[in-house]
């Protein structure tokens, strides 16, 4: 998926920069990119693959060419070698971007026709960021160029733009990803994640809105774009991505995995001596599940965080199988003969939960029941990219489906649908391939509930294939 972070300050704001999109790093880790401006120095700008390293070891040695910057922008990218700077009609900028375009090759072919050409690379094909650029300097303004953006491409981008005169922060035109800004005495901070806020002594302004954008300067922000009237939040940001303490729309990530698990755990009848929760995304939801059902929470398998990263982030699924084994360690006089639930906040291919079940009743589990902190995944995303899932097919959802209709899209609607006979022979089915005791997953009211934003502000496209425009 990918985060950002932007500053402008009164004094250097390379610190406050570097720092700041490092507490991005969870949101991916194929690129970093920093960019920064100062009158004296104009553009300064590095980037770096971080599929083999982290982000701070690859920065912190060259933080002194960035040392008289007073605005940067930074981004940690699950796609594209960013920031990319541009100089056109509208000036010298560098922008990143948190993007999926769908339509990349409609886009590319008519820009191409234009006379228009690609300098920069990803994976071999055409930089996203760099396409988000040119349509940009197709408009009279900034604002116009970004009103270009949201009307051209199918799926999400929202994006910092670093100018000569400020930081412009353009949220999604529905909101998908998030923009929050930030402030302290003499700086003003964008991020997508907040977590990025605390220790760097920045206090949460406000929440852009779907399609706003505004300007930001060290001691005020200009709005160049009201919002949006309707809005289509990621709900997977509270389930899966979000940091326990970000906030979006003022519902913080923690709070919500905790009030979904509670409420789950309220509603569930099974017999068993403990609740633990997969690390990490799994772990808030289990905390409010082992309050909700009156029994004790015991860390019965711990990640080991000093050198693994999240498991999705290797480009190859083998290895990725390979690190999400290789980060979780069993603990086997906590397992020892134990009736144990254990929440996660997903299931994907199920590949990975499969091997981690096997494990935990090699290490002595008697029972192993999993509970799933949101519904089951039906439908591929079309407007972020949540995974490295390449096709529905990938979801071991969508593969049962196919086992049983002899057609992957049929009846989804049916399967989709909590409580219906399709829904609980998917479940069972689930539940029977990965070898578990019992099989639960949490239900879009449920969560809904737990966001506490009204259902048709948030999308649940990967779970019921709605969208409410």
């Amino acid at each position: 998926m990918g985060g950002f972070f932007g500053t402008i300050s009164k004094r250097k704001c390379i610190n406050d920069l570097f720092y700041g999109t490092d507490y991005n790093s969870h949101m991916g880790t194929k690129r970093g990119g920093l960019a920064t401006y100062s009158e004296d120095e104009g553009f300064q700008r590095s980037i770096h693959n971080l599929q083999s390293d982290y982000f701070r070891s690859k920065f912190e040695d060259e933080l002194d060419k960035f040392s008289g910057g007073t605005s940067g922008i930074g981004v940690i990218s699950d796609t594209d070698p960013q920031p990319i700077v541009i100089n056109s009609h509208l000036g010298k900028f560098a922008i990143v971007t948190v993007a999926k375009i769908v339509n990349m090759k409609e886009i590319e072919e008519k820009l191409l026709a234009g006379n228009k050409h690609f300098a920069e690379l990803s994976s071999g094909g055409t930089n996203q960021t760099e396409m988000i650029a040119l349509l940009i300097i197709q408009g009279k303004d900034f604002t116009d160029g970004i009103e270009n953006v949201f009307r051209t491409i199918k799926g999400s981008c929202s994006m910092l733009i670093l100018t000569e005169d400020g930081i412009i922060a353009a949220r999604d035109k529905y909101g998908r990803t998030p923009i929050v800004l930030g402030r302290k005495e003499g700086a003003y901070a964008a991020t997508s994640e907040s977590c990025s806020f605390p220790n760097l002594d920045f206090e949460i302004d406000r929440y852009l809105g779907p399609g706003e954008i505004v300007r930001i300067y060290p001691d005020k922000v200009v709005q160049m774009r009201a919002p949006e009237k309707k809005m289509q939040i990621c709900s997977f940001l509270w389930v899966y991505y979000g940091f326990p303490t970000s906030s979006y729309e003022g519902r913080n990530v923690e709070e919500v995995r905790f009030r979904s698990g509670y409420k789950m755990g309220l509603q569930d009848n099974s017999d068993v001596d403990c609740i633990c929760g997969i690390p990490d995304s799994g772990v808030g939801q289990a905390l409010g599940y082992a309050e909700g059902k009156g029994v004790p929470y015991h860390r019965a398998v711990v990640k080991y965080t000093p050198t693994w990263p999240r498991s999705f982030t290797p480009s190859n699924q083998e290895r990725r199988n390979l690190v999400a084994k290789m980060k979780l360690i069993p603990n086997r006089a906590m397992l020892d003969g134990k009736r144990i639930i254990f929440c996660d906040d997903s299931i994907v291919r199920g590949t990975q939960l499969r091997d981690n079940v096997r494990v935990l009743f090699e290490y002595g589990a008697k029972e192993v029941h999993i509970r799933i902190g949101c519904p089951p995944l039906i439908y591929g995303c079309p407007f972020i990219g949540f995974s490295a899932s390449k096709t529905d097919l990938e979801l071991i959802s969508r593969r049962i489906i196919n086992e049983f209709e002899g057609d992957p899209d049929k009846n989804l609607e049916k399967y989709a649908t909590t409580g219906s006979p399709e829904y609980q022979r998917l479940v069972d089915a689930i539940a029977a391939k990965l070898g578990l005791t019992s099989l639960k997953f949490n239900t879009i009211e449920t969560l809904i509930e737990a966001i506490g934003l009204p259902k048709c502000q948030v999308c649940t496209h990967c779970f019921d294939g709605s969208s409410c425009f």
